[in-house]
């Protein structure tokens, strides 16, 4: 599986556009469980909100993105119920926001996914800020459940009264779409980079 390193050109795109970057990484599952996952997003969040001005940030402007699984987990980071660990802004892009077709997918024999785990830690499921405002992405090219799954998530989120985005990107599938996040002059790049050139924001 990918690890930070591998995801390490994302930050160029970032700071080419004068902010600062930071990519996070977590254990993978089956070693630990979903939960565990939970907690060391939000563990890092805090602890670079807590370093924010030792790097020349501002705690206050912290922004996230995700992929796929990141983008998942990056919603644990708009939750209702702890506000240290909201983010003003938020970018997710090929997510996976219902959790019950992995259980019918190959990944099941990795990860073993519980029911229990399904029903609490599907973001479709769960409470999230008001607060937010999120960009939700999907490449043209994905296969139809991320297309249902990113619809249903901005649905969501403009439910729960989030400010929210969704844009399809042309011409992208689930690889070449967060490639594309780090190669200078396509439709992803540009997009985080206005993103991160937010006035009232810096990326995390």
């Amino acid at each position: 599986m990918f690890t930070k390193e591998d995801y390490s050109y994302v930050a160029d795109t970032v700071t080419n556009a004068g902010a600062i970057a930071a990519i996070m990484d977590y254990t993978l599952m089956p070693a630990v469980r979903m939960e565990t996952l939970i907690l060391q997003v939000r563990a890092a969040k805090n602890w670079l909100q807590d370093k924010a001005e030792s790097f020349g940030g501002m705690a206050s402007r912290l922004t996230v993105s995700g992929h796929s699984a990141g983008a998942h987990l990056a919603t644990f980071l708009l939750e209702d119920t702890d506000p240290r660990i909201q983010t003003n802004r938020t970018l997710l892009l090929g997510g996976i926001y219902d959790l019950k077709p992995l259980q019918k997918s190959f990944l099941q024999a990795e990860i073993s996914l519980t029911d229990d785990e399904v029903e609490r830690y599907s973001p479709l499921n769960r409470s999230l800020s008001k607060q937010s405002d999120v960009t939700v992405l999907v490449g043209e090219k994905e296969t139809l459940p991320f297309h249902q799954q990113a619809k249903a998530f901005a649905s969501h989120l403009a439910m729960n009264g989030s400010r929210s985005t969704f844009h399809q990107l042309a011409g992208a599938d689930h690889m070449t779409s967060v490639r594309d996040l780090g190669k200078p002059g396509t439709e992803a790049s540009y997009i985080l980079e206005g993103f991160v050139n937010d006035p009232i924001s810096n990326q995390l």
